[in-house]
């Protein structure tokens, strides 16, 4: 048995070695054993494997693919010219990649495939493009249609077994997906710079990818990727386990949560894969139930936009691109995800600002979810124990997402074809194009505090009537949702348009699809809440519609700030009428009874108080729990200290644990940043620190300097005459903020009413004096608000034309037309020439 604390692996000829220290290398105590049983039960219940018959199939299937994929291999040698000890010697291998190369069996599961051929193997031969058949003279038609019949993809597809054959050629990395006994498969295509694929062909030497195009280098680095995985983790058979166990865990919970698509800009399974892997470098030795709680530990941690990764990134010399954290490219990427196989790159590309909030968000959901679960099973305040034996109270982790109960507003888009094959190819290409219009079109351009874009596809159309959309259309469409807040002090009048962005997306995205028939199209339409068809609360929600509504309000009125405003109002309601008594009090002579009332009145105020101090005391109380509870600080430290390491080791700018976490929540709250400006800046700052440090030691400053800067203490903006001509463009105006809209919308969300007419007075601020030393020169300016230049010594203006003056030349210059003193220098304006 090797030594459970030997985390390297030898794979490819190389020494692999984890790039975090172990955080803690400990076995679990008792309590999480324990912990971990109920998670076993609720395995055992809700996340099922494969079965036995279906393994089989499974392996069957494989095996008439690789049979299929030499017998290719060995035809096109033939076709060369090749002699039959030749062609036995072609070889041509079938690898495996993702959840199913792992050991994750999960039942209705596709299988990631590539076949490997060697370079007499074309592109063209493997999906039988520009194939001219016997009969192409008597019929272009069948020849623009057809494929070369002895082409991989033809054989494929003519199986009597397999249904569903779909082609993507033109895509970055080219694939057929196919169903093979009901088994959905994606094969991709890798040709070698080598005339021969031996059995014992061994991928995951760095040498394979010596003289390989790009495609052929993304599709190998799916099986090496996945192999390099499985060696890191396998150090013993009970930790290879564990890995798998969370990453079925993981998967679960990702899908049940709408996170779960790496091309709408969430996690994919490679993702989540190095995910686990890295939080089982961090605790080798702990159980699953242990290794899951501290998988939500390390993400909602994770010091973004630090990289994560396995090992660190090696150049194996072969021209290839590999991942650099001092690249511009990189550091423009917002959540890195480095791929431990060379050549590194990072695998979360398409992982955007928003997508990162909502992650971020899921991560502290979770870790909330099962810390809280452990913390009570260890006190024992778990009310019902049969819910520990059987695992149920490890559904709450898995409840289905709030997405369509969680928006006030919805956008939803349709994507149609003419036909079933066009519909699918078109729908394939507008879904890799979705994050862009969410995160780079919308997100960034329109006044939102949060949109999320729903990764999972509804098979229906719900595109408004007056589209004229023909049956068949509506027949092969597919629908997404995307759930967007408005940010209303962003806010300019009261209708958000979005037609542009929809507009740019058509004219600069999906203008780029070939061939674009005539009735594929992307149908927008926008919903509230309570206006969303049926369809989205199905299979989500248990009781459908009326069941998520009942939710949405259980929800709205467990909000903390809701609470805290209608508390806020009810106080205020209570004072008001306390005032009042004391007033009628003075005036009336009826003692008593103003007295009760008073003695009533006082009685609920301080209910009242007393009540939001309580909830007030409470809810510090779980903070601090929730913080740093009692055996949490440690294990806080550690995990801090190994996210030190890889921040220094990462080989960008050393930040602080301080700035680190300034920059991480930065990204979260959405403020974007260029790092080039940022680095830029910094030198320059640095820079003028010095010489204002040089001249400060060497001069005073001047009276005028000193003026100057007790008026940027104060807050002012100092602008000179060559910096600006708009004084005050720094200020909102009043008419540009919708100064009453975003008052009533603070207002509603407090739980207060709109303001009134009487109530709605501008704030007043008080006027401030400032008095100047030094005397300034008073300008005029014209209609345009321009300064009329009034002329000195060398200048006149003028108006119109009246004659010559003495000494002075009636010009164009840079002052406008008029009279220039003799002899001076005249510099025309650029945009203006006269001869």
């Amino acid at each position: 048995m090797s030594d459970p604390l030997n985390l390297t692996a030898t794979i490819g000829g190389r020494l692999v070695a984890p790039a975090l220290p172990t955080v803690d290398s400990s076995p679990s105590p008792p309590s999480e054993l324990l912990f971990d049983e109920s998670l076993t039960a609720y395995i055992s219940h809700n996340v099922p494997l494969e079965s036995t018959e279906g393994i089989q199939r499974r392996e069957r299937v494989l095996m008439k693919m690789a049979s299929l994929c030499r017998e290719w291999v060995k035809s096109v040698a033939r076709k060369r010219g090749w002699g039959e000890d030749m062609v036995d010697r072609a070889g041509g291998e079938l690898f495996t990649s993702g959840s199913y190369r792992l050991g994750v069996h999960e039942p209705g599961a596709d299988i990631d495939t590539i076949v490997v051929a060697p370079n007499i193997c074309t592109r063209d031969d493997f999906f039988g493009s520009n194939y001219i058949p016997p009969n192409a003279l008597a019929s272009d038609d069948a020849a623009s249609a057809s494929r070369d019949p002895a082409s991989l993809a033809e054989r494929i597809r003519l199986h009597p077994d397999v249904t569903n054959f779909v082609p993507v050629e033109n895509a970055a990395v080219p694939i057929l997906t196919f169903d093979w006994e009901g088994i959905n498969i994606d094969l991709l295509f890798a040709r070698l710079n080598a005339s021969t694929v031996p059995p014992n062909f061994d991928i995951d030497r760095d040498s394979v990818l010596s003289g390989v195009d790009s495609a052929t280098e993304k599709s190998l680095n799916g099986p090496r990727v996945t192999n390099l995985i499985a060696a890191l983790v396998s150090g013993t058979k009970q930790r290879y386990q564990t890995f798998l166990t969370v990453v079925r865990l993981i998967r679960k919970w990702a899908k049940s949560r709408g996170l779960y698509s790496n091309k709408m800009g969430y996690w994919g399974g490679v993702n989540i894969n190095i995910a686990v892997a890295l939080t089982l470098q961090l605790y080798p030795n702990a159980c699953p139930a242990s290794l899951l709680r501290k998988f939500f530990l390390v993400f909602k941690s994770w010091r973004w936009p630090n990289p994560i990764m396995l090992t660190k990134p090696h150049d194996a010399e072969l021209g290839l691109p590999v991942w650099n954290a001092l690249q511009a490219t990189s550091m423009r990427q917002v959540a890195p995800m480095i791929t431990p196989a060379y050549p590194a790159m990072n695998s979360t590309l398409s992982v955007s600002r928003q997508t990162l909030q909502i992650l971020h968000e899921e991560f502290c959901r979770g870790h909330n979810v099962v810390d809280k679960l452990y913390k009570d099973f260890v006190k024992g305040d778990i009310s019902k124990k049969d819910d520990v034996e059987s695992g149920d109270i490890w559904k709450e982790l898995f409840q289905p997402s709030d997405f369509f109960i969680g928006y006030p507003h919805y956008l939803s888009l349709c994507i149609v074809g003419p036909s079933q094959a066009d519909a699918q190819a078109w729908a394939g290409f507008v879904e890799s194009r979705l994050r862009k219009l969410v995160s780079d079109m919308l997100g960034r351009s329109l006044p939102l505090s949060k949109i999320q874009l729903w990764p999972k596809k509804f098979d229906a159309c719900v595109a408004d009537r007056a589209a004229l959309l023909t049956h068949v259309q509506r027949a092969n469409s597919i629908t997404y949702f995307i759930g967007f807040r408005v940010d209303t002090l962003r806010m300019r009048g009261n209708q958000l348009d979005i037609e542009r962005q929809l507009s740019n997306f058509r004219n600069f995205e999906l203008s780029k699809f070939y061939p674009l028939v005539p009735g594929m199209d992307v149908l927008p339409r926008t919903f509230a809440v309570k206006e969303l068809p049926k369809i989205c609360f199905e299979g989500m929600y248990e009781g459908g519609k009326i069941a998520a509504m009942k939710r949405r309000r259980l929800l709205i009125e467990a909000d903390p700030k809701r609470q805290e405003a209608k508390a806020k109002k009810k106080l205020a309601k209570l004072k008001k009428k306390m005032e009042a008594i004391q007033q009628r009090k003075a005036q009336s002579a009826v003692k008593n009874k103003d007295e009760n009332e008073e003695a009533i009145m006082k009685e609920e105020l301080d209910e009242s108080l007393l009540e939001s101090r309580k909830r007030k005391r409470d809810d510090d109380d779980a903070e601090g729990e929730d913080a740093n509870p009692g055996g949490d600080e440690e294990e806080a430290a550690l995990l801090e200290s190994a996210l030190d390491k890889i921040q220094d080791d990462s080989g960008a700018v050393h930040k602080t644990r301080e700035e680190a976490e300034m920059d991480r929540q930065k990204l979260l709250a959405g403020l974007e940043w260029d790092e080039d400006e940022d680095e830029d800046a910094g030198v320059k700052a640095d820079e003028e620190t010095e010489d204002v440090k040089m001249n400060q030691s060497e001069r005073k400053s001047t009276l005028q300097e000193r003026e100057a800067e007790i008026l940027r203490r104060s807050g002012l903006v100092i602008v000179s005459d060559d910096e600006a001509t708009l004084v005050g463009g720094n200020r909102i105006l009043p008419w540009r903020q919708g100064y009453r809209s975003s008052v009533n919308a603070v207002k509603r969300e407090q739980g207060g009413n709109d303001v009134t007419d009487k109530e709605h007075q501008p704030v007043m601020k008080p006027r401030v004096a400032i008095k100047f030393k030094t005397q300034f020169d008073i300008v005029e300016l014209d209609a345009n608000g321009r300064v009329i230049d009034k002329g000195d010594d060398d200048y006149m203006p003028s108006a119109k034309w009246i004659g010559r003056k003495g000494g002075f030349e009636y010009k164009l210059g840079e002052r406008g037309l008029g009279y220039y003193r003799t002899g001076k220098k005249v510099v025309v304006p650029s945009n203006i020439s006269y001869a």
